[in-house]
């Protein structure tokens, strides 16, 4: 394949500066740090403090994955987050202002745990048609500010953070070439992930309660289908590009829970040594966690140049989809404030 396409040519993340360890929840929630952790595999997350919003964490994981590509400007932005700094207007034009880019088309793309393989397919397919010769990418939220406080469940899974991967133009036998894309969803049980007031529809009705504005979800009926939605868009992808699974050297999904890592990589057949996982360190950061998994494991170097690498994710919507790609060579920094993970790190 020697067509127009999409490569990756840099690579960023940043996480804010309040770490919560899951002793600090126990402190405040009737949990432990045993029941966290055997449950989810989360030891420790991030959360932004007063102040700082999800633009302001886009801006510092954009400017770090330009700075990787060695490049200072780009000709689109697509921001993936749940979480914007305001319903209206969208956030990404604010972030390509303030990474100071000028005039350039940007759009928030809302998609959930998905969000950054939606964003990622439409810059790709924005770059292949011609319609920009470079782009920006990132997946940003900040779920601390729609948690309920109260709520020991969904405080222990997520935490704040931004990724992002500068794109240029290029062909598809080149590494780092986005080779195939597979999406999906199914509105019929979009209450499965929700924030169930503070859009028209709720207030079209005129009440909004309090715990309406905060984040809910079924956690068990989400295990069943992201193991499912994430294994399959995940071997569609595979059979599509002409990969046998067997042969993808590793699997960057979705950083929901250690579990359904582990399960998603049995239903591929893939070992648990393929599996790159940073949820222990950082928990679930949702538009954000497929690329700051991409950084943690490139720095500690279980991702390498030529390795084949297929993402997938599965959020709110419900949405779903996968991403592969051949690995490049890459100048990536670690991530602020957390210490290098050792390669003996995986699912269990």
């Amino acid at each position: 394949m020697t067509g127009r396409a999409a490569v990756v040519a840099g690579l960023g993340g940043w996480l804010p500066p309040v770490r919560v360890t899951n002793d600090d929840l126990a402190v405040q929630l009737d949990t432990t740090d045993e029941w966290i952790t055997t449950r989810t595999g989360i030891r420790q997350r991030f959360v932004v403090p007063p102040g700082l919003s999800t633009s302001g964490i886009a801006v510092e994981a954009g400017a770090r994955a330009l700075a990787s590509a060695g490049r200072s400007s780009v000709g689109l932005l697509v921001l993936a987050t749940s979480t914007p700094d305001h319903p209206c207007p969208a956030t990404a034009p604010e972030v390509a202002s303030r990474l100071g880019l000028g005039e350039i088309p940007a759009f928030d793309v809302a998609a959930v745990c998905t969000g950054f393989v939606y964003a990622l397919a439409g810059a790709s397919s924005m770059i292949s048609a011609g319609i920009a010769d470079s782009a920006l990418v990132i997946g940003a939220d900040t779920f601390s500010t729609i948690l309920n406080p109260e709520d020991r469940t969904t405080r222990a899974i997520f935490g704040d953070g931004a990724g992002a991967v500068a794109l240029r133009a290029g062909t598809a036998d080149e590494p780092g070439a986005l080779l195939g894309f597979d999406l999906g969803s199914d509105g019929s049980q979009a209450d499965m992930i929700t924030v169930p007031g503070g859009g028209s529809e709720h207030r079209s009705r005129g009440v909004v309660e309090a715990d309406d504005l905060y984040f809910t979800m079924q956690g068990r009926s989400v295990f069943r289908n992201a193991v499912t939605r994430m294994s399959e868009s995940s071997r569609r992808l595979a059979h599509r590009i002409g990969w046998p699974v067997d042969t993808v050297d590793r699997l960057v999904a979705h950083q929901a829970n250690v579990r359904i890592l582990s399960a998603v990589g049995a239903e591929l057949g893939l070992p648990d040594d393929r599996l790159v996982v940073n949820l222990d360190r950082v928990g679930n950061t949702v538009a954000a966690s497929i690329p700051l998994a991409l950084v943690d494991g490139v720095h500690a170097g279980e991702i390498t140049p030529g390795d084949r690498v297929l993402l997938c994710g599965f959020g709110g919507g419900l949405t779903w989809g996968a991403a592969a790609l051949e690995f490049p060579r890459l100048s990536v920094e670690p991530l602020p404030g957390l210490p290098a993970k050792s390669l003996s790190t995986h699912a269990n």
